[in-house]
């Protein structure tokens, strides 16, 4: 598989709600790997795992909490008119609201920067916040964004149903990108896509979709949900912001809503502007839950990766079943791109039974311990229907051109023992 070394950079002080990348010698230490550095949260030669749990926190001294602290308030004091007047002259980053700013959305965003080797961070209030205030800062009437077809449903509908009444018109191309430069206009800014694709696990070539946006000036846009920093990090390969549904593998315990977006810093600000404008804010509390999941998303994504594919392996021998749609298998299309360009191939996978959506309802209405549920990325394993879901309220053209067949099954692994999750499989395709 594919290894990447995680780049972290180091916190700057800021009260504005995004993490910025700072200089060499930033004061929360220097970057060389000192132990004052270590001791105020801003090493940078951690691993993964460490990055999650202690980037952005300094918790050494006397007394000092070892959990993240919460901000439970909407606003905040000026310590005189002066600094008043400094902020809405834009020489103060005081944080005043949360809905700008507040210190425990700041530590989120520290650790979501980090772990995507970005410059910057914002975390909205769901991952259809975080992917529209994304798009809006770089779209205006008039603009023109190319989106891969296989996307998640509410981005799709998002591009189809909304987009036009802003004077935004979307161009669409298959996951492999053949005849993206067909599609290319002057007034195209933007390239958009996901991968692994929502919810039969394509893959789009990161390198051959980076080096499209680069050669043409396009912002580059990834949905990187479904492989989460753990498995995938974009940012190192040249694309300009990643977008999250937080909800899923970041905080890993389907209690949370939320969304992120890393990136570029000049892009950020403008994310930042949309998510004050439009107000999808995130809660000081929601920001608790989801640098609390974000720590354990190593040991969460390792465990339900290896699951993941046992699953599938029996799936792919069952007889009722037509396809298998999961990257691990060497039959998927993507197998090899999965192998150069993610470190595991994830903890998502789909397939299609033989006879149909009756099959694919029977089956769904006997699991035991998979629970019928939409989302996906926590702890406990899913399973659903997409076409009642994800891809809802689409045409059966869009629906074949997103590979959704009404048989398909879209299944969530979680953290069960593999066994049980197989032995349920097959009562309930028996």
């Amino acid at each position: 598989m594919a290894t990447t070394k995680i780049h972290q950079i180091a916190p700057h002080a800021k009260t504005n709600g995004t993490h910025r990348a700072s200089s060499s010698n930033s004061r929360n230490g220097s970057r060389n790997g000192s132990r004052k550095a270590s001791r105020n949260g801003s090493h940078t030669n951690w691993g993964p795992s460490t990055t999650a749990i202690h980037y952005g926190e300094k918790k050494h001294g006397v007394g000092t909490n070892v959990g993240t602290a919460i901000s439970r308030t909407s606003t905040f004091t000026f310590s005189d008119t002066a600094e008043m007047k400094r902020w809405a002259e834009g020489k103060s980053d005081a944080y005043i609201y949360t809905r700008y700013g507040n210190p425990t959305l700041t530590i989120a965003q520290d650790k979501i920067a980090a772990l995507e080797g970005a410059e910057a961070a914002m975390v909205t209030a769901s991952g259809m916040a975080a992917i529209s205030s994304a798009l809006l800062s770089v779209l205006s009437a008039g603009d023109e964004v190319i989106s891969t077809y296989q996307v998640y449903g509410g981005s799709y509908r998002l591009m189809r149903d909304m987009f036009p009444r802003l004077g935004i018109t979307v161009r669409h191309v298959e996951s492999d990108l053949e005849g993206i430069e067909d599609l290319l206009t002057p007034r195209t800014k933007a390239l958009y896509i996901e991968t692994p694709t929502n919810p039969t696990l394509r893959l789009v070539d990161l390198r051959k979709a980076v080096a499209f946006a680069k050669r043409h000036n396009l912002v580059s846009m990834i949905d990187n949900t479904f492989a989460s920093p753990a498995l995938q990090k974009p940012i190192e390969l040249g694309f300009d912001l990643v977008m999250h549904s937080a909800t899923k593998y970041l905080s890993g315990h389907s209690d949370i809503i939320a969304g992120a977006v890393a990136g570029r810093a000049d892009l950020i600000k403008k994310v930042r502007d949309c998510v004050i404008y439009l107000g999808g804010s995130m809660d000081p509390e929601t920001a608790f839950l989801l640098i609390r999941g974000m720590k354990t998303l190593g040991v969460r994504i390792e465990k339900q990766c290896d699951t993941a594919l046992k699953v599938a392996k029996f799936l792919e021998k069952h007889p009722k079943v037509a396809r298998v749609h999961y990257p691990g298998l060497k039959s998927h299309p993507d197998h090899k791109l999965a192998s150069q360009q993610m470190k595991n191939f994830g903890a998502m996978l789909a397939f299609d039974l033989k006879g149909g959506l009756p099959a694919a309802r029977r089956f769904c209405d006997r699991t035991r311990i998979f629970l019928l549920a939409v989302s996906l990325g926590g702890v406990e394993s899913l399973v659903v229907l997409p076409i009642y879901t994800s891809h809802y309220n689409m045409s059966l053209e869009e629906l074949r051109k997103a590979s959704v067949e009404p048989g398909t099954v879209r299944v969530s692994v979680g953290l069960e023992d593999p066994d049980d999750l197989i032995e349920d499989l097959r009562q309930a395709l028996a």
